[in-house]
């Protein structure tokens, strides 16, 4: 994958590109959106402990199609609230810490998910060769 930051054109505002380019022929994943519920149905206070729980069952779904952090091209976010923003970002970038390449990246703030303990929902997009 190539990541793509033209110039010309403002920076990313945080560690992502602005865009990436998948080659012909690699096969790729999309994820659901993941909440931050534990295997046993609790649900964390904290957005930093949802988030977590979050890439940690992307991590699992990557894995099973023998995938990981580094083939992610795309994640895409959802809190519900500003003040939530800084937690999702911070767990964003301890999943990413393990590769050089950055994938393209949308946060979004939104009015809530199914339940109203859920604080953030996160989905990516992977690509990796044949």
């Amino acid at each position: 994958m190539k990541a793509l930051n033209p110039t010309g054109m403002p920076p990313p505002f945080a560690r992502y590109a602005h865009g990436v380019e998948i080659p012909a022929g690699w096969r790729q994943v999309k994820t659901s959106g993941q909440l931050g519920i534990r295997l046993d149905g609790t649900i964390p206070e904290s957005a930093y402990e949802q988030a977590v729980i979050c890439f940690e069952n992307i991590e699992k779904i990557l894995a099973s199609a023998g995938m990981g952090a580094s083939d992610v091209a795309h994640v895409s976010a959802y809190v519900t609230d500003r003040a939530y923003m800084a937690d999702y970002m911070r767990v964003r970038d301890e999943f990413l810490a393990s590769t050089s390449r950055l994938p393209s990246s949308t946060l979004l703030i939104v009015s809530g998910f199914t339940r109203p303990e859920f604080k953030v929902e996160v989905e990516v997009l992977s690509a990796a060769p044949e």
